[in-house]
């Protein structure tokens, strides 16, 4: 069985992530796969919309198969890694600019390349069993997949708190952070897709939707607001530590775990995108310069070797908390001449 499932079923094209034993983690075949149907659908008159969905009860996609970069990266093949980017990347522009409808259906793990893929749809269903995170910088990574421009365009200073903490949203925060759209019960998933495939039209998609559940970030967003509101990673580490209530207590561990080079440029990256951005390109554009420049100037292959490899989760990253070059941060993000993101 391959890892990805494309075919035509009524009126719908349809995408399942068919790998659940490795968490439908996304390949580089896989997302080529996915664009070769887009690509083939966006004008055929028999698709009236596409359907993106993933096999198992544990997750849509819990990130992308980094695997065979890291190996690459530690071989000096660089590369790999950015031709990866790019074209999973250029994948993540069509979703979001797609001219049809897209119903994602998100359930368990939607993390990294997950959101990437599941993300950037005009119809985001999530489910009960929903746990959707960014957890770039605990690899030494920034939030990518287009993650940084739905990150800038959550409610006040959420998305620094989602970018540096990794915290996982449910259902109801993912609807209020802006990852996803509907509320859909699990278990009236299959009839609303075969409603879908039969009739091709979204307005089932209101009529399967119930009131999202309750919102944790919603009712913490003065809190977060004030946590996050210096954009500086040392003052928001000082607030972090400040402040005695569970969440800025959660939030300092994982701040003091992850890597410190990597957050100082997610940060930087916001501050760029500004609030509401309104175009994913420019985040796409923003962070591939980052991820040309991960595995030789950044914590990458550290944050991966200690995290997913090696899992001794002692990474050695390169700079201290309070010490990260603002020439470092500028260098990552800087344009790459030639070596743009062509989308």
């Amino acid at each position: 069985m391959t890892d990805i499932l494309t075919r035509k079923s009524g009126r719908a094209g349809h995408i399942t992530l068919t790998r659940p034993q490795a968490l439908n983690a996304l390949s580089w075949e896989m997302c080529l796969a996915a664009e070769t149907a887009l690509d083939a659908w966006a004008e055929d008159p028999e698709v009236a919309l596409v359907i993106l969905d993933g096999e198992g009860e544990r997750a849509f996609c819990a990130g992308g198969d980094i695997a065979e970069m890291y190996r690459r990266g530690r071989e000096g093949d660089v590369a790999f890694g950015r031709r990866f980017w790019a074209d999973e990347y250029r994948m993540n522009a069509k979703l979001a600019a797609y001219p049809k409808p897209i119903v994602s259906f998100l359930h368990g793990f939607i993390m990294g390349g997950g959101v990437g893929l599941g993300g950037h749809c005009s119809h985001r269903v999530v489910g009960e069993s929903a746990q959707v995170a960014m957890p770039e910088c605990g690899i030494g990574f920034v939030p990518d997949v287009g993650g940084s421009y739905l990150l800038a365009r959550a409610p006040g200073r959420l998305g620094a708190h989602l970018a540096l903490t990794a915290a996982r949203m449910g259902p109801g925060d993912a609807i209020h952070a802006g990852f996803a759209d509907l509320f859909v019960p699990e278990a009236g998933w299959g009839l609303l897709k075969e409603r879908l495939i039969e009739t091709g039209e979204v307005s089932a998609l209101e009529e399967a939707a119930r009131p999202a559940p309750v919102s944790p970030m919603a009712a913490a967003r003065a809190e977060i607001d004030a946590l996050y509101g210096s954009g500086e990673l040392v003052a928001i580490e000082a607030a972090l530590a400040g402040s005695e209530s569970e969440l800025a207590q959660a939030a300092l561990k994982q701040v003091r775990r992850n890597s410190p080079l990597s957050m100082a440029t997610s940060l930087e990256m916001l501050a760029r995108l500004g609030p509401r951005p309104q175009d994913i390109t420019a985040a796409l554009a923003q962070e591939y310069r980052v991820a040309f420049r991960i595995m030789s100037e950044g914590d990458f292959l550290e944050g991966v070797r200690a995290q997913l490899i090696d899992k001794d989760r002692t990474p050695r990253w390169g700079q201290a908390l309070d010490g990260v070059p603002a020439e470092k941060v500028a260098a990552l993000l800087a344009p790459l001449g030639e070596d743009e993101l062509a989308l």
